[in-house]
């Protein structure tokens, strides 16, 4: 997915399974080390996992730490101390601590290397080379030569060596260090490295499977268990990484499974010729680079048919050949789980009709089965059901292992149906693996937690990569092409943007909502250092661009971001004006769409730019 590809490719070599800690353990914690995870604005409510983390700390008094470009809100509501980071450079970060952590001897090899595979020779597999290892790649006597001191991290992430090592010990000693990373330090060139780094982290001190401990992935919640609609089992086997639709759409002769990710199949036999976007806004606004992707659309050579169903007037809208307008939530039923963001706090709900359904908008679900009817298929596809029979039928399902619920007609009219909290057991990831690893493995390949995975070394020698791009075994720090440490480029473009989520809006969702933007305007952040050597002042109009475009927004002049170091919102409108400058405002203008090296996910947050008056 958009918000999720490289942790989701990358945890299974490290993880098997991806599974976290609930935000309630963080009770049972004296430290909390979080990489970009910023709950205070992307999980903002009365309730969920930002309300999880904030009892739990009430309860724990646990110190925060958490690490990003930005001081986030979360740095403020959670009473934390900001590291402020480089952009990409996470893995350099994890390697300067595990080299304080071997060579002061704070961390157990024993322990590390019972529930681990790759940390020292001892456990590496014996098709590796002997030096292989992490702890070679640490220390400097693997293929690279180089030690990952915490003065070689500084130089990288631009937190002082001092610090690196003082972090190193302070998780050493906690007690029940809670290490968890947010989506955004995913969402780079190189996600899928500072993934399995920050996971490699709480494998080396020992801060897993037990309370008060995470295995460094953001939790989902546990499902309340409201089951799915059947879909059906498709014909077509093939498929390719989601962010590479506009590559199917161009080029498709040059996607191959050993390229560009292709599965099913060695090779597409075929371009997208027909594409349906149902309630998303990935088809322009979301999808990196959207200058590229304008000229992709027009093309109607390339995609002939493009199918969209909505209910905003949306930039990808605006492309649609048919556009069908879909219901709002206020104008449909149906029977819905809790959010994935809900924490240990899960529920059921009767969504009730507050509007009847406008002029010709009509539900995707009855939508789709009218096209399935002109293609002789509606009751396979229905299966004899309208969608009001399908959630009366979900339901009783349920009721069935759950019999205390009320009868549907007295439910369907409850709004909220029922609440449930998770078990201690559901919250707390590798707790059985812990207590026994060899009767309770993981789903790797080894059965246990893979610092170095045989699996992707293999996948390296029969992948073919972009030049200057790897897929190590181990989580390496592989410096990104748009970053500081390209000095060609930062010659041109010399600060590192990154984009963030916003409280003014959801993604795009309420971006066109002016009351919002009078409220939390989209700004590009920029440290008053910069700012001074632009002679710019917050509330200055400027133009923020590089080779792929030019945005015009406002500026805010803040040092609560880090010198060198830009960040703007995302989800803003796109709109250009008569000169090509995006005045509304998005990020995606300027971001690349060379996706990374092992998911092919989208690297949205890796870029360089420039910033001058407008």
């Amino acid at each position: 997915t958009y918000s999720t590809a490289q942790i989701a490719t990358a945890t299974p070599y490290t993880h098997g399974d991806y599974v976290g800690s609930h935000f309630t353990q963080i009770a049972h914690s004296d430290l909390v080390v979080l990489f970009g995870l910023n709950l205070s604005e992307t999980r903002m409510s009365g309730g969920g996992q930002v309300e999880e983390l904030r009892r739990a700390l009430e309860t724990s008094k646990a110190r925060v730490i958490i690490i990003d470009p930005r001081y986030t809100d979360s740095v403020i509501t959670e009473h934390a101390e900001w590291l402020p980071i480089r952009p990409t450079t996470d893995a350099a970060l994890v390697a300067g601590i595990a080299h304080t952590l071997i060579t002061e001897q704070l961390l157990d090899e024993a322990l590390v290397n019972r529930y681990c595979v790759g940390y020292d020779r001892s456990t590496l597999p014996d098709t590796a080379a002997p030096n292989a290892s992490y702890k070679d790649y640490v220390l400097g006597t693997g293929d690279d030569g180089i030690a990952k001191t915490p003065e070689w991290a500084a130089d990288i992430t631009g937190i002082p060596a001092t610090r690196i090592r003082q972090l190193a010990r302070e998780i050493a000693s906690a007690r029940a260090c809670y290490i968890c990373q947010g989506w955004g330090p995913q969402r780079h060139a190189n996600g899928e490295q500072t993934v399995r780094a920050i996971q490699t982290l709480p494998a080396l001190t020992g801060h897993f499977g037990r309370p008060g401990t995470n295995n460094g992935n953001w939790p989902y919640g546990t499902p309340y268990g409201v089951p799915l609609l059947p879909v059906g089992k498709n014909p077509i086997t093939t498929s390719i990484p989601c962010y590479l639709w506009t590559d199917a759409i161009q080029h498709p002769e040059k996607m191959t499974a050993t390229t560009m990710g292709v599965k099913g199949a060695d090779r597409l036999k075929t371009g997208i010729k027909l594409f349906f976007n149902q309630a998303g806004n990935t088809l322009l606004n979301q999808h990196g680079e959207t200058n590229r992707t304008r000229q992709i659309l027009a093309d109607e050579s390339l995609c002939e048919t493009i199918i969209v169903i909505e209910n905003h007037m949306t930039p990808s809208a605006m492309y649609a050949d048919l556009l069908l307008p879909e219901t709002s939530y206020l104008e449909a039923e149906d029977l819905v789980d809790s959010s994935y963001a809900a924490g240990s706090h899960n529920y059921m709900i009767a969504i009730q009709k507050t509007v009847k359904p406008m002029w010709e908008v009509r539900s995707t679900y009855d939508i789709c089965a009218d096209i399935a009817g002109h293609l002789g298929l509606r009751e396979q596809y229905t299966e004899g059901r309208t969608q009001a029979q399908w959630a009366e039928m979900h339901y009783q399902q349920i009721r069935e292992k759950r019999p205390y619920l009320p009868e549907w007609s007295v439910a369907k009219e409850m709004g909220v149906i029922d609440q449930r909290i998770a078990t201690e057991q559901q919250s707390l990831a590798f707790a059985d693996f812990r207590a026994d690893a060899e009767a309770n493995p993981l789903s790797t390949p080894s059965g246990k937690i893979e610092i170095y995975s045989q699996a992707l070394a293999d996948l390296a020698q029969t992948w073919t990569l972009p030049e200057g791009e790897r897929i190590p075994a181990l989580p390496e720090f592989c410096p990104a092409k748009e970053s500081h440490l390209n000095k060609a480029l930062t010659a041109k473009y010399p600060l590192q943007l990154s984009g963030f989520h916003t409280k003014g809006h959801t993604h795009s969702t309420y971006s066109n909502v002016l009351m919002l933007h009078e409220a939390v305007p989209d700004e590009v952040w920029i440290n008053p250092i910069d700012a001074s050597a632009r002679q710019l002042k917050s509330g200055d109009r400027v133009h923020v661009f590089n080779d792929r475009g030019v945005v015009e927004l406002p500026c805010k002049v803040t040092q609560r971001i880090l010198p060198g170091v830009a960040a703007m919102p995302q989800g803003a409108w796109t709109r250009l004006d008569g000169n090509g400058v995006d005045v509304g405002g998005c990020i995606n203008t300027l971001t690349s769409h060379h996706p990374s090296p092992l998911a092919k996910g989208n690297p949205q947050h890796t870029n360089l730019v420039e910033i001058k008056r407008a």
